[in-house]
């Protein structure tokens, strides 16, 4: 049990981390306050811009002592500026795939347990394939380009009844299946702008649709007077966790989700210029058809890159092609030729 020792009610946040059979990673955040847990899924408004101004309307703690204890080892870190930390560790023993229990605590100055809650790390299993997705107009229809009908969808509708891109659950599920099998899955890493707080949500959303299980990778936390901005900035940190990914996965290689709602054709044209060898195709959305060209021409200049690159307005069309460069079976797709 948790055990509190000063008056403020903390939330300890942890996400799910993940890694290989000895390099390890886990990100987290402290805040003052309690957990936005939502309570029901409803459609009603006023419960939905209740909950979304909770999530945002938050108040870190920096400079705060936070102890990762896992296989008997343990780690200690500080909270930065906005309550968020984050744990690299290598591990002696080689761990098998699956989820893993991790435990951090929040630590007073004389190293005494404030709060601790209990976490997991996912192992992928040894595959080829790899996909790292997007997830704003990539497989949940956002409006990232329009901010005040993003707003409107973000505040008013509950995870259960936001939409996705016709045939991308089915499509997704394929790949987790490609060159391998049901009980020997491939890793999905969705790594996005949208902000860390909106991960239980985000969570939710890819349950009630069953699409494979992954690892979500946000964004910068905001405050609420920054929610006009969400999922609109600090882009930089996602080509950094999607060089991350790479980096630790060496022998795999990666399918790249996205659109073009934003900036995933450049960050996606950089890791393939970066890492030729681990990206195997990358496939563009193209829900901003003003920037339709200017994406085609920006993969066109990789030349002849053994990489993959299409640009579509429909799933379909992606998993056709995904069906004749031999990621997907032909036979699960013919029903779309039809």
């Amino acid at each position: 049990m948790a055990k509190i020792q000063e008056a403020e009610q903390v939330n300890l946040r942890l996400y799910k981390g993940y890694g290989h059979a000895h390099h390890l990673v886990v990100y987290g955040h402290l805040l003052r306050g309690v957990q936005a847990q939502r309570e029901r899924f409803t459609h009603q408004v006023w419960y939905n811009v209740r909950h979304l101004i909770r999530r945002f309307n938050i108040q870190p703690i920096a400079g705060a002592r936070i102890r990762l204890s896992h296989a008997g080892m343990e780690w200690e870190t500080t909270t930065q500026e906005d309550g968020f930390f984050e744990f690299h560790w290598q591990v002696e023993q080689e761990l098998t795939a699956g989820h893993h229990p991790i435990w951090v605590a929040y630590l007073d100055e004389q190293g005494e347990v404030l709060e601790e809650t209990k976490g997991e790390i996912y192992i992928p299993h040894s595959v080829q394939l790899g996909v790292i997705s997007d997830i704003d107009d990539t497989i949940l229809i956002s409006y990232s380009s329009r901010m005040f009908r993003r707003l409107r969808v973000l505040f008013t509708r509950q995870p259960r009844s936001r939409k996705t891109f016709d045939d991308i659950v089915r499509y997704f599920n394929l790949l987790s299946l490609s060159h391998t099998t049901s009980d020997l899955p491939n890793p999905f890493f969705y790594i996005s702008s949208s902000e860390w707080n909106l991960y239980d949500d985000l969570t939710e959303f890819f349950s009630h649709n069953q699409l494979p299980v992954g690892v979500l990778l946000l964004n910068k936390i905001k405050r609420l007077f920054e929610l006009g901005a969400t999922g609109q900035t600090q882009h930089h940190l996602k080509l950094m966790r999607i060089r991350r990914v790479l980096e630790m996965f060496p022998k795999q290689r990666f399918i790249l989700y996205g659109d073009n709602s934003q900036h995933d054709p450049m960050i996606y044209w950089t890791i393939a210029r970066e890492f030729p060898r681990n990206v195997l195709a990358i496939y563009i959305r193209c829900v901003n058809k003003e920037k339709e060209m200017e994406t085609k021409n920006l993969f066109s200049s990789l030349g002849d890159s053994p990489i993959h690159a299409l640009v579509f307005h429909h799933t379909r069309e992606a998993m056709l092609h995904s069906a004749q460069i031999g990621l997907i079976e032909e036979d699960a797709v013919a029903a779309l030729k039809k």
